[in-house]
């Protein structure tokens, strides 16, 4: 197996702090590696990075067209959202369609990420309900196919027929039979595959024909990036700052992915080390290389050679990628 490859490096004044380090890859349409850093064979789990192929049988059972689903509702099947009130609101009433309440999810209560959501519900003396996690929007999904296809309330269950849907699509678009899962933040299986698996996935992702459940998610994450995660998140600035054309999401341990529709390739990493700040100045420093991001966009200097300061506002280092990366 390939040695991880250096990713980010932080400088404090002349002197290498630490180095980060990971796996990428970048496939084309045919599947074909077209650029590794690391071990493209290493296995993983893409965590929330995989929420648009969960996403699939939303759209392919018939699911969404039964509910009246848009681009918004499929946005947030793929969202790690911040519980903002544009996202619960959608959310809500989504439930409300389907017939349902909070009660249904099975995700579990978290607080929301948003600031302003977080603060009211401590104001109002309420407690944060399970609508508030990051994941409700994929819930949502699952419940929507559940009460569609008529199956039991334990949508969560591995062996369920919702969960069974996500691995046979899970295991179409990455090419791969998966070698197992573990149980995700949210309660869900998340599969495992080889890191050029999920690169795959992405770019069958890119290169689907238009009206296909792959068009359709991807374009509904580029359409509403404020949906796919919120304001201050690298997910939703990054989007905005390829001016739609690439869809990303974030997953948690490091994960990140990207589409790139008019290109027709996918792209797939891991930071070793696990933190988001390593995955956010490598898929920066990809979709730069890749010319899908101007490098000198604010949003890319905001995670590519980005300054660090200390809570005097002095500029002590900097998050820089390591040389060669990308």
């Amino acid at each position: 197996m390939a040695q991880a490859a250096p990713f980010a490096e932080i400088w404090r004044g002349p002197f290498l702090e630490s180095v980060h380090s990971g796996h990428a890859v970048v496939c084309d349409s045919s599947g074909q590696i077209l650029h590794a850093w690391g071990d493209p064979d290493t296995v993983i789990l893409p965590r929330s990075s995989a929420k648009m192929i969960q996403a699939l049988p939303l759209v392919q059972s018939g699911a969404a067209d039964a509910y009246g689903l848009g681009p918004q509702h499929l946005a947030l099947a793929c969202a790690s959202h911040q519980a903002a009130d544009l996202h619960v609101g959608i959310i809500s009433d989504w439930l409300d369609t389907l017939g349902l309440d909070d009660n249904a999810f099975r995700c579990g209560a978290a607080e929301p990420g948003d600031v302003a959501a977080r603060n009211a519900l401590a104001c109002a003396d309420k407690q944060p309900c399970q609508i508030h996690h990051e994941c409700s929007g994929k819930h949502a999904g699952f419940l929507s196919v559940n009460t569609h296809t008529g199956g039991g309330a334990d949508y969560e269950k591995p062996d369920h027929p919702v969960q069974r849907a996500c691995l046979e699509a899970f295991e179409r678009v990455t090419g791969t039979t998966s070698p197992g899962f573990g149980i995700d933040g949210c309660s869900v299986p998340n599969f495992a595959t080889s890191l050029h698996g999920m690169a795959r996935a992405m770019a069958h992702f890119a290169a689907a024909p238009d009206g296909s459940a792959e068009a359709r998610l991807h374009q509904a994450m580029r359409l509403h990036p404020d949906l796919v995660a919120g304001e201050t998140r690298a997910c939703t600035n990054l989007m905005r700052a390829t001016n739609g054309k690439v869809a990303l999401k974030t997953g948690a341990e490091g994960f990140f992915i990207a589409i790139l529709p008019d290109q027709k390739i996918g792209v797939a990493l891991k930071a070793a080390c696990g933190t988001k700040r390593a995955a956010e100045c490598a898929i920066t420093s990809i979709l730069i290389k890749l010319g899908a991001l101007d490098p000198n966009h604010p949003e890319a200097l905001k995670y590519r050679n980005a300054p660090i300061e200390n809570r005097r506002g002095i500029i002590t280092g900097m998050l820089k990628p390591a040389a060669g990366f990308a």
